[in-house]
């Protein structure tokens, strides 16, 4: 009964440093995991507005210097230089119909847009749903919008054999041959998106994780073993020491 006795108190110290340091350590980690949460939902709040610039700016091809006129291509209009401040546009996105060429691309632009703005609203669900489904939703769906831009990209050159593309390019241009014109702005940002999406959907793929690794029993505490470096829940609830794995 004695050794018993001994036994609890000896332990009782233990198991306060342990829980101490069990909430020193859950601070830190939801403070950390808070900060690079904002961080990712500004950057998909921003990327969300980019690529609707993406989609209706008519600056994915462009001229190169030449002593014709130029001019540059969009999925929704061709805008020509006629010596006026605003040139000349055909076509544009009030009329919700791209160019016959270009229908295929603007569809998958306009998937990919819907993804990442339905993951934009999705940051709503972090008052009602646990953080690690909200991170998960978030993340399949900013892969989803960047699988459907990366395809967007790679059928766009193949769609070039066009009359709009021939009115500005030239005869010469055709299926991944610009002519005289070159790749702008916009088809540009549109490829740094796919590495945008791929980079977003990683980050919330890791703060899912983090937050499941948070969700332990009350009582519990989370320490490293020396054998391993990833951290575990060890209960003391019934005044248990927590032993190495």
């Amino acid at each position: 009964m004695f050794s018993l006795s001994l036994s609890v108190m000896c332990a009782s110290p233990a198991l306060s440093d342990l829980s101490d340091l069990s909430r020193l350590y859950q601070t830190e980690f939801v403070r950390s995991a808070r900060a690079v949460g904002v961080l990712w939902a500004v950057c998909t709040l921003c990327f969300a507005v980019i690529q609707v610039v993406i989609l209706v700016q008519p600056a994915w091809i462009g001229t190169s210097d030449s002593p014709q006129p130029g001019g540059t291509l969009g999925l929704f209009q061709v805008c020509l230089d006629s010596g006026w401040p605003v040139p000349e546009c055909r076509g544009g996105l009030s009329s919700l119909s791209p160019l016959p060429s270009f229908q295929s691309v603007a569809v998958l632009v306009c998937v990919s847009l819907w993804a990442v703005w339905t993951s934009v609203v999705c940051l709503c669900l972090f008052r009602f749903c646990s953080a690690a489904t909200v991170y998960k939703i978030c993340a399949w769906l900013q892969l989803s919008a960047g699988f459907c831009l990366a395809l967007a990209c790679v059928l766009f050159p193949d769609s070039w054999d066009n009359p709009e593309m021939k009115s500005l390019c030239g005869n010469t241009a055709g299926s991944f041959s610009l002519g005289r014109c070159s790749v702008h702005w916009a088809y540009i940002l549109a490829i740094l998106g796919i590495l945008d999406y791929a980079t977003l959907a990683t980050l919330a793929f890791v703060l899912a994780n983090r937050q499941d690794a948070l969700i332990c029993h009350r009582g519990n505490v989370i320490i490293k073993t020396p054998q391993s470096s990833r951290m575990k829940c060890v209960g003391i609830n019934y005044g248990q020491i927590p032993t190495e794995a």
